[in-house]
């Protein structure tokens, strides 16, 4: 019989790529694995090897949200078979630490973030809550997994733990191109630029990158994603000077949105260090520029800079202001030998950049429950 793993998190599971990564992983060890998240009235249908659950909720956000949906998901956790207990970032850790202490099972936290860091909880009352429950139980914690080396390193100094680390790589699958610019009614006679993501929001560069566009007739940019700005980046679009210059496409499934990706002409990512959580961030975005085969201009970001400059798959932009941003992106894009280098050891690196080898430590972690059986 087959140990039951139940994984949770806040979101509507739609759109979580490490989550359903992760999940896929376990499931293909020989676990039985369910996803628990939220629905949403706009949450789409999901057809995944493992199975799934959302709750509904009649809060959709704010401390009442959260709140009840981890008193929902620590009633579904007590009382469901479960062998293993796994946590997806601080948002659903209380539930899963009371029920797996209850069953006397095993908990595995993965924090895909430095959570008290989120400029949205800053200067709130609800930061306090937070770093309440962080630490309550993360001293107690005996497997965590996270993103990045920093913000592993950022922990240690918290509580004096060891993180494992496990990026949020691409998996090593091809990803072919299955339409052209005409399908998806992209132009052929501009520079495409390409900023994808679910989280474009304030302070990741957004609005200073509409300005640069606004100085040159060169390009055009594709947003591929969602994000509390997206209102008024429409609303700044709309003006003259960048009529025709930015096309929103919205959320859309991960396949769908790198046909957009794969057809561009350069990836941006622009995060700004305004707070702990975005100066070590690592967005996945890199990597499917990566393995696209496109170049990439970064904001200098430690993570990110660190794989820009590694891999040399881009430039590294030294403040947001819009002409720096257009200076990056005609210094990638004004050399036909620079575009060829940069793509070559973009496919290269995804060669070593993929979810297969970077998920071992999950493996390792697993297989001693398998042992143990």
């Amino acid at each position: 019989m087959p140990k039951k793993v139940v994984v949770s998190v806040t979101n509507d599971l739609s759109f979580d790529q490490r989550v359903n990564k992760m999940c896929t992983t376990i499931h293909q060890m020989g676990f039985e694995v369910e996803l628990i998240g939220r629905l949403l009235p706009e949450s789409q249908p999901l057809e995944r090897a493992y199975k799934t659950k959302r709750i509904r909720l009649f809060f959709k956000k704010g401390a009442l949200f959260y709140a009840f949906f981890n008193l929902r998901l620590f009633w579904v956790l007590l009382f469901k078979q479960v062998d293993i207990y796994h946590s997806n970032d601080l948002d659903t850790l209380l539930a899963n630490y009371l029920a797996a202490k209850i069953r006397r099972k095993p908990l595995i936290y993965d924090s895909h973030e430095y959570f008290l860091g989120v400029p949205e909880i800053q200067g709130r009352a609800a930061k306090k809550v937070w770093a309440a429950i962080e630490r309550f139980i993360f001293p107690k914690l005996e497997v965590i997994f996270t993103v990045n080396e920093s913000i592993a390193d950022l922990y240690e100094k918290d509580y004096g733990k060891k993180l494992k680390i496990v990026r949020n790589l691409p998996l090593k699958q091809t990803i072919e191109k299955v339409k052209t610019r005409l399908e998806l009614k992209m132009p052929s006679d501009k520079r495409v630029i390409i900023l994808q993501g679910a989280g474009i929001n304030v302070d990741r560069g957004s609005e200073e990158l509409l300005e640069a566009l606004a100085h040159s007739d060169d390009y055009v940019l594709y947003i591929v994603g969602t994000g509390d700005v997206i209102e008024d980046l429409k609303q700044r679009a709309s003006e003259e000077d960048l009529q025709n210059k930015v096309v929103f496409i919205g959320r859309v499934p991960y396949s769908e949105m790198m046909q957009y990706t794969l057809n561009a002409d350069v990836g941006v990512t622009l995060d700004k260090d305004t707070n702990i959580n975005y100066r070590f961030s690592l967005p996945n975005k890199i990597f499917d520029y990566m393995k696209a085969g496109i170049p990439i201009v970064a904001s200098d970001l430690k993570e990110v800079a660190n794989i820009i400059h590694t891999y040399k798959v881009g430039v590294v932009i030294k403040n947001h202001n819009p002409q720096t941003i257009l200076n990056g992106l005609n210094a990638v894009l004004n050399s036909e030998e620079a575009i060829k280098t940069y793509s070559k050891n973009g496919l290269k690196g995804v060669e070593q950049l993929n979810w297969e080898s970077e998920v071992q430590p999950v493996r390792e972690i697993y297989t001693t429950f398998i042992d143990s059986e």
